[in-house]
């Protein structure tokens, strides 16, 4: 493989390209030469991929006026800023009318396709859109910028929504690029493609998978994920007022946070980072000079300050033999390989010699099939309007203050995770974590 130096890597999630303001904001943050990154890997703008699945969904149901409204809507959205920026009929808007263009047509071709096959070309556009747009604009504020299509350079399976990374062609694509020219490297987040070409997504909030994967290949020093909070915080800061910010987290502690559902950062970004003993950093765009968190190989105050994690709209599956008898090891193989098959994951597990339950999240068209499929393997009974709350390094006085006035219809705790499901209907819209 291609060598290439030490460097590093930004990413910029949609809420610091939304706007004219907010692009003209970043790229001040990059004019200081000395403080550029190498790459740039960028979401789309605002909430584009929100539009993109309402287009898809209108275009999947034959809806041709509510599909014109929302393609409408993501073209009047993205023109608006490149006029902004750079006048009326600029080269920029010219770029985004034609990637509109292939928008459309791709819905053309793709309307019977499976969905998620559709799904990838239609919002995998949002990025292509956002980094043209910013591409254009970096070149004329003086920042030398090479847009880089990540459908050439993040290579995957043909696993649509959730693709697989084929790390020895993606390596090797991203460091014969770096090596061929000294300019700001832009692309996208969230997007790759298979190797014949076809669009894939990594998973919703890819993007910062997206970046972990560039930074790796390339061999980066550091990642950097810029975001609208000042960095890590123990609990969600809109749902918990008085959550607390962490400056240093192990990634051992961070994969456990956000495997449990913690947000900030996708879960599979860690890996690759940790791999490599690359840190990320997470600063606030709004707020550069401020202090921000870091997840890196060295333990810090997250590895032991108590952090909660809440999931609403939670669903709890109760699974049993229909003959008197104890669960097997085949039940609950069938009972996770469902969960499987609708792309589900079981937020808390627990077993009792009669009895299987899971807690997965509420997603609509998918609970059918699924309990469907959970009714070949035994007696099934589920129950709706539920939250989970899991807590690292929780004390009982903290799980005590936690449970006031509440049913705990489950609770379990292994080694430093406490979890507990309530009722939503009892759970307040913003909680106090106790003691702090």
């Amino acid at each position: 493989m291609t060598q290439v130096a030490r460097c590093r890597v930004y990413k910029f999630g949609g809420a610091s390209i939304r706007d004219a303001e907010a692009i003209r904001r970043l790229s001040a943050l990059l004019a200081p030469e000395r403080e550029r990154p190498r790459a740039l890997v960028v979401s789309a703008m605002g909430k584009t991929t929100n539009a993109l699945e309402a287009l898809l969904t209108a275009a999947r149901r034959d809806d041709a006026a509510d599909y014109r409204r929302w393609l409408e809507s993501i073209r009047h959205d993205h023109l608006t800023v490149a006029e902004d920026l750079f006048g009326p009929d600029s080269p920029a808007a010219d770029e985004l009318e034609q990637k509109l263009a292939e928008l459309d047509a791709a819905h053309a071709a793709h309307r019977e396709a499976p969905y998620p096959f559709h799904y990838d070309q239609t919002v995998g556009m949002g990025e292509l859109l956002s980094t043209a747009l910013l591409a254009a604009w970096l070149n004329q504020r003086g920042v030398p910028t090479r847009w880089c299509d990540a459908r050439e350079l993040i290579i995957t399976d043909n696993r649509h929504q959730a693709a697989e990374i084929d790390w020895a062609a993606t390596r090797e694509r991203i460091a014969s690029l770096a090596a061929e020219c000294d300019e700001l490297l832009l692309t996208q987040g969230f997007i790759g493609a298979t190797a014949e070409g076809a669009m894939t997504t990594l998973g919703r909030e890819g993007s910062d998978f997206s970046a972990a994967i560039l930074a790796e290949a390339l061999g980066a020093e550091a990642l950097t994920v810029w975001k609208d909070v000042p960095g890590l915080f123990n609990a969600d800061p809109r749902r918990f007022p008085n959550a607390c910010q962490v400056r240093q987290i192990s990634y051992a502690e961070a994969l456990e946070q956000t495997w449990h559902g913690a947000k900030v950062i996708h879960p599979r970004t860690l890996a690759p980072l940790q791999r490599a003993g690359i840190p990320l950093t997470v600063r606030s765009f709004l707020e550069p000079e401020a202090p921000p968190s870091t997840i890196g190989p060295a333990p810090g105050d997250g590895d032991h300050r108590p952090a909660l994690i809440l999931r609403d709209d939670q669903v709890l599956l109760e699974v049993s033999p229909r003959e008197a008898g104890f669960i097997e090891a085949g039940l609950i193989a069938e009972a996770l390989a469902a969960l499987a098959e609708q792309g589900l994951n079981a937020n808390l597990l627990e077993m009792e010699a009669q009895h299987l339950r899971l807690v997965v999240d509420h997603k609509g068209e998918r609970l059918a099939p699924l309990l469907a499929r959970l009714g070949a393997c035994g007696a099934v009974t589920h129950r709706e309007g539920l939250s989970l709350l899991t807590v690292r390094h929780p004390g009982e006085a903290m799980l005590d203050a936690l449970d006031a006035g509440k049913t705990l219809l489950i609770a379990r705790q292994s080694g430093a995770t406490a979890q507990r499901l309530y009722p939503a209907a009892e759970c307040p819209e913003r909680w106090t974590i106790p003691g702090c």
